[in-house]
């Protein structure tokens, strides 16, 4: 029921009455909703994946209840019209309420109604507002309700955007394993504890990032099995109440074609309504894979370090000047901003545990909190890693001479050196080394415990980077190591 005003419509509810813009196609129940959820200035349209879900969502619909007669033809195809419109990225700027809001998504879910139905009526050649003839609520959200409608839509979403996570994570891996074959032969120490360990080549070092993030990948797909199953059908908790009962059955099929995503209706609709675990594991993957991000990170910025007082290992493109006051200074910004990135998907998991734990009896009515937590945390670490790819990774260089004489100078090498000389003449060299800052190899040479041949056969990389079988040296050496334990 509506009246034209100069200003606007005016529409009417169960409250009263209230002026809706005379551009807008979505209707009083968005309106008000905008008024009372004034949170974050982010809006749903800020999620187009999310949009273009709640307009498959209501496509599904109309076409179940026009195949069960619930529904004629005209106004379904309307409808369905409609929908595709918004699916090809349509009116998406009247999608306007809050992303977090009370009411466990209704809000969202009536301003997906009104957006429809409003433009179902101009398909139709109706005036927006005329619900006589498509209406909100009688038609567009017919056998539906926000809770299963909402949860639905948020699925969908998520699968899309982990899609796309996924690959750009490989991404992320494949440019680290690109440098990882650029700097095989560049030995370095290893460490641990921030303290020498032994020598290792820096692309050991990088192969290891590309692992560990292809891991992730490979664990953020993993949890599109989880988001597969919907309780479309459900409506308000679960029992399907005004729902046919083919309906359940039948929005999925249509969902599953207008998607192509492999979704399966639950099993026990009561359950899956109220139950908000899947949004848990996946967030939680997310958290997973944002930690180790940022901890290769922190590693990225301790080996860049100084130039001249710190590691100096590596060198990190330079994108901008580092100081207002510091000339000169370049900061490794790019790992920064993940780190903050990851800082920020750690805090919204949070939210996630907290708004999962705070669900009460046949609804989790926080889903609205958990949505935009993971929409955010999704679209923030997609773009951190593309930033990481382009402005980073792939313009590292390695300071080779500076770390060759790490490697030599460093009283860690002692440790290749140990099975041929003894454990206690290794300790001894080493707190020589440090005091004396004289390399190792020249000292074990000078005490003749090894010839220069010898040492130089040990220390090469193909002999320090990985698993071997001990070297047969002469007879001397053997001999010299067993009067030394003794």
């Amino acid at each position: 029921m509506t009246a034209p005003v100069a200003a606007g419509r005016v529409e009417y509810d169960s409250l009263g009455a209230l002026t809706v813009p005379a551009h807008a196609y979505y209707g009083i129940h968005t309106a008000r909703a905008v008024e009372n959820f004034p949170i974050t200035g982010v809006t749903v349209a800020a999620y187009p994946d999310f949009v273009c879900a709640l307009a498959a969502v209501k496509q599904a619909a109309a076409q179940a209840n026009r195949d069960l007669s619930l529904l004629d033809g005209r106004r379904a195809d309307a409808i369905v019209a409609a929908c595709e419109e918004i699916r090809a990225g349509g009116l998406h700027e009247h999608f306007v309420v809050d992303a977090i809001q009370g009411g466990a998504g209704t809000s969202t879910n009536m301003n997906a109604n009104e957006v429809i139905a409003n433009r179902a009526l101009e398909i139709l050649g109706f005036a927006r507002g005329d619900y006589s003839q498509v209406h909100p609520l009688e038609h567009v959200n017919m056998s539906q309700s926000t809770n299963d409608v909402y949860p639905t839509a948020v699925k969908i979403a998520l699968q899309d955007q982990t899609t796309v996570l996924v690959e750009t994570l490989r991404q992320v891996s494949a440019a680290f394993a690109a440098k990882a074959e650029e700097f095989s032969d560049v030995l370095k120490m290893g460490r641990t504890q921030l303290q020498d360990a032994v020598p290792m080549t820096l692309g050991q070092e990088f192969a290891t990032y590309a692992v560990m993030v292809a891991e992730d990948a490979d664990r953020l797909a993993e949890t599109a099995q989880l988001i597969s199953e919907i309780n479309l059908g459900g409506t308000a908790i679960g029992t399907g109440l005004n729902a046919h009962p083919r309906y359940a059955g039948l929005v999925c099929e249509k969902l599953i074609a207008a998607t192509g995503l492999p979704l399966s209706t639950a099993r026990d609709l009561v359950e899956a309504t109220q139950d908000v675990g899947a949004f848990v594991q996946v967030s939680g993957v997310l958290k997973r894979t944002a930690l180790k991000l940022s901890k290769i990170c922190n590693d990225l910025r301790l080996l860049s370090s100084g130039p001249r007082s710190g590691f100096n290992e590596i060198n990190l493109p330079a994108v901008q000047a580092g100081s207002s006051i510091m000339p000169g200074k370049v900061n490794p910004v790019i790992p920064e901003v993940v780190n903050q990135v990851a800082f920020q998907i750690v805090g919204a998991d949070v939210a996630v545990s907290m708004a999962a734990e705070a669900g009460q009896l046949q609804l989790n009515a926080f889903e609205p909190i958990i949505a935009h937590s993971l929409f955010q945390s999704l679209m923030h670490l997609n773009r951190a890693c593309h930033t990481l790819i382009d402005k980073c990774i792939t313009g590292i260089t390695a300071n080779r001479d500076h770390l060759m004489h790490s490697v030599t100078h460093s009283i860690g090498v002692v440790t290749a050196l140990s099975p041929y000389i003894g454990y206690a003449a290794a300790a001894r060299i080493a707190k020589k080394a440090l005091t004396t800052d004289q390399a190792i190899p020249d000292l074990v040479v000078a005490e003749r415990l090894l010839t220069t041949d010898q040492v130089r056969a040990l220390l090469t990389p193909e002999a320090l980077v990985g698993p071997r079988e001990l070297l047969v040296l002469e007879h001397e050496i053997a001999t010299r190591k067993g009067s030394d334990n003794s």
